[in-house]
C-alpha cells in the first residue's frame, strides 16, 4: 500500500450508504460509487443494499465481467484498515418447515376407498350365487 493512500476504519465506510454518498468495500478496498448509482446496470437499490457491510461476497457472486472490475478502479478512493472490519458472519441457510396441505385425503376417505372394491366384489359374487342357487332350484 503505497503511503498515499488513504485508509478508513470500517465504521467511517459503514456510514456511507446513502444515495448521496454511497461507498462500497470490496475485498478490502474502498469505493466511492455515489456518482455510478444511476448507471449501475443492475439498479441503485443493488449498489445501496450492497453499501454499510463488505460487499465482497455480494461482489463476487454477481461474476462481474473483466470490464466492470476495470471501470471500479474509477471510483477506488482507497483501503480499509482490516483490523476494524467486523468478523463476516457465516449466514445460515434459512430453514423452512414444510407442511403438507391438506390435499391429501382424510381417514375416512382412505377407508372407503378400500372397502367400496370389496363390497361391489362380495355383491357381484352374492348375485353371482343367487342367480345359481335360483337356477338349481328352477
Amino acid at each position: 500500500m503505497d503511503s498515499g493512500e488513504q485508509v478508513f476504519v470500517f465504521e467511517e465506510v459503514a456510514k456511507r450508504k446513502e444515495r448521496d454518498d454511497c461507498w462500497l468495500l470490496i475485498s478490502g478496498k474502498v469505493y466511492d460509487v455515489t456518482q455510478f448509482l444511476e448507471d449501475h446496470p443492475g439498479g441503485d437499490e443493488v449498489l445501496l443494499a450492497a453499501s454499510g457491510k463488505d460487499a465482497t461476497q455480494d461482489f463476487e457472486d454477481v461474476g462481474h465481467s473483466d470490464d466492470a472490475r476495470n471501470m471500479m478502479k474509477k471510483y477506488y478512493i482507497g483501503e480499509v484498515d482490516s483490523t476494524t472490519v467486523p468478523p463476516s458472519n457465516k449466514i445460515k441457510p434459512q430453514t423452512y418447515s414444510v407442511t403438507q396441505k391438506d390435499d391429501e385425503p382424510g381417514f375416512l376417505f382412505k377407508i372407503l376407498q378400500f372397502l367400496v372394491p370389496i363390497l361391489i366384489f362380495g355383491l357381484a359374487f352374492g348375485f353371482q350365487f343367487l342367480g345359481k342357487k335360483e337356477k338349481t332350484e328352477a
